[in-house]
């Protein structure tokens, strides 16, 4: 579970990979259910819950097919008034403190691995894509390279600078992208 704070709200974050939608078995309850239309198990199910001086004001669950996913420091953007999250292949963003959908898009033919503010978008690092979203979740560009972005070490493989975008594929070929998806020699 990760906690996140902003000036007036705490925010928990973790998976719920028991949560079955319309169970009355189910150990959370949640106001809102953001999943995609699907007849196969989603690998990557959050639960979201939105607290205001210790008392719960909405909770969320999302979900989406693609590769799995996890919670950790880079999978997550919390601004303001709006929460952007990593889910399988999949970015959701959703109102703070509401917790409604303001969009969804799929940033990945597989799956999400991290989401970086840059100015007023997001680079998002992809198995197979990087991309680049506009604040309501339009793609700018999408670029792929010869195998996936990411390597057996795992670090460093992808870096955003003041400058550029670097990622790096399994095979430990190395891209250069500019904000706009081109590459750089």
């Amino acid at each position: 579970m990760r906690h996140y704070k902003t000036d007036k709200y705490r925010i928990n974050i973790y998976a719920d990979h028991t949560f079955i939608e319309g169970s009355a078995d189910n150990v959370n309850q949640y106001d809102f259910f953001y999943f995609d239309k699907s007849k196969y198990h989603f690998p990557s199910v959050f639960g979201i819950k939105i607290f205001q001086d210790n008392t719960l004001i909405k909770s969320a669950v999302i979900g989406s097919i693609g590769g799995g996913t996890a919670i950790h420091d880079t999978s997550t953007i919390i601004e303001k008034d709006r929460l952007l999250i990593c889910c399988s292949d999949t970015i959701f963003c959703l109102s703070i403190p509401d917790l409604t959908l303001l969009w969804r898009t799929q940033a990945d033919q597989v799956t999400c691995f991290e989401i970086y503010k840059y100015q007023d978008s997001y680079i998002i690092h992809g198995e197979l894509e990087i991309s680049r979203l506009d604040k309501d979740g339009k793609i700018l560009w999408q670029q792929s390279g010869a195998d996936i972005f990411t390597t057996l070490e795992v670090k460093d493989s992808f870096v955003v600078t003041d400058n550029y975008i670097l990622a790096t594929d399994w095979e430990n070929r190395k891209y250069k992208f500019d904000f706009n998806g081109i590459i750089i020699k």
